[in-house]
């Protein structure tokens, strides 16, 4: 009878316990995703290990290997244009974006759409995760307002928790600002102290910290913080790097240094086009991207100013070597504790690499070029040291994107492709069926929030969001072609259109229609590209396919209508007074 009754205990045990494992297999697999978006600054198509650089980024490598490779993704030429496109969907010119604080169409300023910060028309994704219950961080840039110009800082956008700057740059080893105050009379004769805050408070930043270092263990001190509460978290990280000033931990920089000294302006431009053309990352029938006549020769530069050139660019391509450190650290935080398996991770740049250049004859700021030289040291065993305030330039920018025309600031390839990676949950410790894969769909900015919201399992409320009228997104999700359920993700019905500083395109499946303004070095005029077959822009085809070329500007007409996009004077040069 005992044995009856130790069987019998033993049997309903064994029941129980198997009934809590399948409810424990079952709770892991609802787990709702945590979300890990990063974005780096102001990087070049070009310029990833993994994009066919000479610069070592084994961590980005890692997330190429589990996840998927984009190859024709297109964000904004310039930073927090692009970072309202990315939290709502929208188009820039709906939510306050159709001009950004470092320059501003005079004749735009004070008209809707053109506010310089993200309006409330928006809804971001941030504040839907956080009405699902997540932790939202934010950590690194915001760049989106909050600041003297208006708008809000990320505790008004839905973040729980939040770090860094609110505006776009700053110095990477202190707490100085990027830029003078210009509106101060003595402004150029002093440097001015950057706006820090942790949650909302004055934040006194350390110095002698390297920003990679610093934004990324207060990440992962929010991470660890939020994992004892085992809710679901969205952590922005948003790096500095590789925005100038070009500053970088000083181990990092010169084992690039004897390559760019080498290779050149030209030399790195040609090896890094035949590399993306190799590896298949531009199409095999892309061409070589014409001589730009606003870069330097590099032949015609003393010993001594390429000797400079070259261990800037090796800086640079230091501060993005220590930003895929960075990354690694985060990737083996979140497999050490075990949640790497149930993380989406994104990551993209928000432009092409920045060209701006203070003594430049035809896109330099004489005020910002005396501040530098008077408030920094310009030697070379300076540079990327907290005293240092150097930028790549035109010619080194012009380089990094190898195959592509043009970079930051400007709407050609160049400026606007840039380097982005999914890895859904899960891929990392099983087999993705796109592991690895590497697509030339065209993809845009506006449909990253989509893709996350969807892995999420979040809906949009469309035009209504908690009794405030907002506009719907415009971007589509990337899910179904990451199933495997489309071969693409747009469509040519699903066509997008954009315009900043006057200068407009449209894309429509894998063609772009383009027109650059004089005052911007272009010709005035639209032409018609398949960016795909043809990235470095060289072959128009209006005359090919007319019909195609006349619905596309139909198009862009009726998206310029509707927005109450204004004209932009041909001569208007944005550079002159513009620090970003």
């Amino acid at each position: 009878m005992k044995k009856l009754i130790l069987l019998f205990s033993l049997s309903v045990t064994l029941l129980s316990c198997g009934k809590e494992a399948a409810q424990k297999t079952e709770d892991t697999s609802a787990k709702k995703p945590n979300i890990l978006l990063l974005v780096g600054d102001d990087i070049a198509f070009g310029d990833l290990g993994t994009y066919g650089s000479e610069i070592k980024t084994p961590n980005m490598d890692r997330l190429a290997n589990h996840g998927v490779r984009f190859t024709n993704f297109h964000v904004s030429p310039v930073c927090s244009v692009t970072r309202s496109m990315l939290f709502t969907g929208c188009n820039n010119i709906e939510i306050g974006l159709g001009a950004f604080d470092y320059s501003v169409y005079p004749p735009t300023r004070g008209k809707p759409g053109y506010e310089t910060y993200l309006t409330k028309n928006a809804v971001a994704m941030s504040e839907l995760f956080n009405d699902a219950g997540y932790d939202v961080y934010k950590v690194g840039k915001w760049h989106l307002g909050g600041e003297a110009a208006g708008g809000f800082g990320p505790l008004g956008w839905g973040f729980t928790k939040e770090f860094g700057i609110l505006s776009g740059g700053s110095n990477h080893w202190n707490d100085l600002a990027m830029t003078p105050d210009f509106s101060k009379p003595n402004g150029l004769n002093e440097k001015r102290k950057e706006h820090w805050t942790l949650n909302g408070e004055h934040y006194d930043r350390p110095s002698g910290v390297y920003s990679g270092e610093l934004y990324t263990n207060q990440m992962l001190q929010f991470i660890k913080e939020g994992q004892k509460s085992d809710k679901p978290w969205f952590a922005y990280m948003a790096f500095t790097t590789a925005h100038f000033p070009i500053q970088a931990p000083p181990e990092l920089i010169m084992k690039y240094y004897p390559k760019y000294l080498e290779l050149g302006y030209a030399g790195l431009k040609k090896a890094r086009y035949e590399s993306l053309k190799k590896q298949g990352l531009i199409s095999h029938s892309a061409v070589e991207a014409p001589e730009n006549s606003l870069t330097h020769k590099w032949n015609k530069l003393s010993k001594k100013e390429k000797e400079k050139q070259a261990k800037i660019m090796a800086t640079y391509a230091a501060m993005i070597e220590d930003q895929d450190n960075r990354i690694g650290q985060m990737l083996d935080h979140l497999k050490a504790s075990g949640e790497l398996d149930n993380t989406l991770v994104v990551y993209l740049t928000d432009n092409g690499p920045e060209g701006f250049e203070p003594t430049h004859p035809k896109t330099g700021n004489p005020e910002m070029a005396k501040w530098v030289e008077t408030q920094f040291d310009g030697s070379f065993e300076a540079i990327g040291t907290a005293n240092s305030e150097n930028t790549i330039g035109v010619s080194w920018a012009n380089a990094a994107t190898g195959g592509l025309q043009w970079w930051k600031w400007f709407i050609g390839e160049g400026g606007i492709r840039v380097p982005m990676m999914i890895v859904p949950p899960g891929a990392f410790n099983s087999k993705h069926q796109l592991a690895g894969k590497t697509t030339n769909a065209v993809v845009s900015v506006k449909d990253i929030p989509m893709t996350i919201l969807e892995y999420a399992n979040i809906k949009h409320p469309q035009t209504n969001y908690k009794g405030r009228k907002v506009v719907a997104p415009s971007g589509v999700s990337i899910k179904p072609f990451l199933d495997g359920k489309s071969d693409i993700v747009r469509t040519e019905d699903d066509w997008y259109a954009f315009e900043l500083f006057g200068n407009s395109y449209i894309m429509s499946g894998n063609y772009k229609a383009i027109k650059v303004r004089t005052g911007m070095f272009g010709d005035g005029k639209w032409h018609l590209y398949n960016v795909v077959n043809d990235p470095s822009e060289t072959k128009d085809l209006q005359a090919d396919q007319p019909e195609r070329f006349k619905k596309m500007l139909a198009l862009y007409k009726g998206y310029a209508e509707k927005n109450h996009l204004m004209e932009v004077a041909d001569d208007w040069n944005p550079f002159k007074g513009a620090s970003e």
